[in-house]
């Protein structure tokens, strides 16, 4: 398992894609996902 995140690593990591590499972290996948969620019209409330 991986380390605890600090709530200050975790907001800049929110932020950054890591553009330029193989990949995204984990925290900025989740911020995407539910800013999807919260723009798409169609979402049920």
């Amino acid at each position: 398992m991986s380390k605890k995140t600090s709530p200050q690593n975790n907001s800049s990591n929110q932020q950054n894609g890591n553009k330029g590499s193989s990949g995204t972290n984990t925290a900025y996948d989740k911020a995407q996902g539910n800013r999807g969620t919260q723009l798409n019209p169609n979402q049920k409330k």
